[in-house]
């Protein structure tokens, strides 16, 4: 990167080379647009999130199973059959329902946590996620939030165990940023990867803005390692927004992604009072996929 604006290395693919706004060459990151359905929470369930999305025209989603019903091939199946030409990147849970447990010393605690884990991840498959989004522990109590009495060693052994289960059933394993969870500060990554060497990332702008810590810090530390990005917007007065609708910089954003190579999905991921109408979901995208052609990130030609 040089100061003023963002370089990034010539990279020529099949004859093709790629710049940006101000001329320069980029490296070809193709990014793609989709939907969280986390977005349609108390608006629709997935069985009708899928479909709908699907009619939308927006191409990928990932899928938030919101609750026990929701774990398992059957209903993996179901929802399967509503999703049309939608692709599932990945999915994610309520994680306070079993994921915090994964990490008990309880063995049937622990025992049953996995056991939920086995059935989510079914239920996954169904779909054709190979992405598993990942918070982990709860950080509920005030001590647990400043991180002051984490044992971060124990904590990647642990994550490591949570890894190779998912890697055992075809899934990636990948820790998103959430103020109220485990990694809920820049720092948490960079040592849960020394003993989860295969584990990915997620980035949540939202979440980094809660945390009060700039996103690009959790982006720098999982450079290289970011399965896919949850975007929103903020207005003004700091209420979240769709994208597009607010003041975040979508274009700063896409260049950091692209200088670390990312080529995954950015899937809009708001709560549900964030806007009016659930066909502004395809707008927000529309927004995105305009961004990604003006910089050379879309495989729109």
């Amino acid at each position: 990167m040089i100061p003023g604006g963002f370089f990034f290395p010539a990279i020529d693919i099949f004859g093709k080379s790629w710049y940006n706004e101000k001329g320069q060459e980029a490296a070809e990151n193709i990014m793609r647009t989709g939907v969280s359905t986390a977005s349609l929470f108390q608006r629709k369930n997935n069985e009708e999130a899928l479909p709908f999305l699907d009619s939308l025209g927006i191409g990928t989603a990932e899928v938030f199973f919101t609750s026990f019903s929701e774990y398992g091939r059957k209903f993996g199946r179901t929802a399967a059959k509503g999703k049309g030409k939608v692709d599932v990147h990945s999915v994610h849970v309520l994680n306070t329902q079993f994921e915090p447990q994964l990490f008990s010393a309880h063995p049937r605690v622990n025992a049953d946590a996995f056991g939920w884990l086995d059935r989510a991840l079914a239920g996954g498959a169904e779909l054709g996620a190979k992405y598993y989004t990942f918070h982990g522990l709860a950080r509920i109590k005030r001590a647990a939030r400043s991180g002051e009495g984490d044992d971060l060693p124990a904590l990647a052994r642990g994550l490591a165990r949570i890894g190779e289960f998912c890697a055992a059933r075809g899934f990636s394993l990948c820790l998103e940023n959430v103020e109220w969870a485990l990694y809920n500060r820049p720092g948490v990554f960079a040592a849960m990867k020394e003993g989860c060497p295969g584990l990915a990332g997620v980035l949540d702008v939202k979440q980094a803005r809660i945390s009060r810590y700039p996103y690009p810090m959790y982006l720098n530390e999982m450079a290289g390692r970011i399965a896919h990005v949850h975007v929103s917007d903020v207005d003004e007065r700091g209420n979240i927004c769709l994208p597009g609708r607010g003041i975040f910089d979508f274009s700063e954003l896409l260049k950091r992604l692209a200088d670390t190579g990312f080529d995954g999905p950015l899937l809009v991921e708001v709560y549900k009072d964030d806007y009016s109408d659930p066909r502004q979901l395809k707008e927000a995208c529309d927004y995105l996929d305009e961004l990604l052609y003006k910089f050379g990130f879309s495989d729109r030609r």
